[in-house]
């Protein structure tokens, strides 16, 4: 894996959760004729190259062959029934020495488009000490860029609660982004309406 760049950004897209409340694998639900999943990672390969991490967990053996053609690696996340944490904790655990940031990237956020996704990492790139959080509905959340020095705290992460308490331990190192387009993500059927799907 090389960062398109060589600046030492990778991309982690997280696409392990069940869909309880979607009642199918949501990953494969298509907008603007795309699979979500599919969609998602064309758009981090957009801002990473091949410096890209997938981690998938339930449904992966269906899931996988979408992305046969698609830059990075496929990490399987063997504990993805304890939550999102487990699916950091496994991109994170997949990244190598020369990452000096990782793009936490959820798959079900379709709105979000390769130029907000650039405005992140324009962002990060200026401050790179620092993390660089897409701000929506009044707080910092995902996607975010972390930087190496906080990846023992990605990796200690436990249960479905995600980053939203460690952005705010790390308040005073986090550069705020606005992204309105992040908060909208695919939970149940009726999120579809929502949708405003990117270009």
């Amino acid at each position: 894996m090389a960062s398109r760049d060589g600046n030492g950004l990778f991309a982690i897209v997280l696409a392990a959760g069940a869909s309880t409340r979607f009642g199918s694998p949501k990953q494969l639900v298509r907008i603007a004729g795309r699979p979500l999943l599919h969609a998602a990672v064309t758009r981090a390969a957009e801002i990473a190259g091949s410096a890209l991490v997938v981690v998938l967990g339930s449904g992966a053996a269906e899931l996988a062959p979408l992305l046969k053609h698609s830059a990075g690696t496929i990490v399987i996340n063997q504990e993805w029934r304890e939550g999102l944490a487990s699916s950091i904790r496994a991109g994170v655990a997949k990244l190598p020495g020369s990452c000096a940031g990782a793009l936490l990237m959820p798959a079900d956020q379709p709105s979000v488009s390769v130029e907000d996704l650039k405005r992140l990492a324009g962002t990060w790139r200026r401050a790179p000490l620092h993390i660089a959080a897409a701000l929506y509905d009044g707080a910092p959340g995902l996607p975010a860029i972390f930087p190496r020095s906080l990846f023992p705290e990605l990796a200690r992460l436990r249960g479905d609660a995600g980053t939203r308490a460690l952005l705010r331990r790390n308040s005073d190192r986090l550069v705020r982004v606005a992204m309105p387009s992040a908060a909208i993500d695919i939970d149940t059927p009726e999120d579809l309406l929502a949708v405003d799907p990117p270009p």
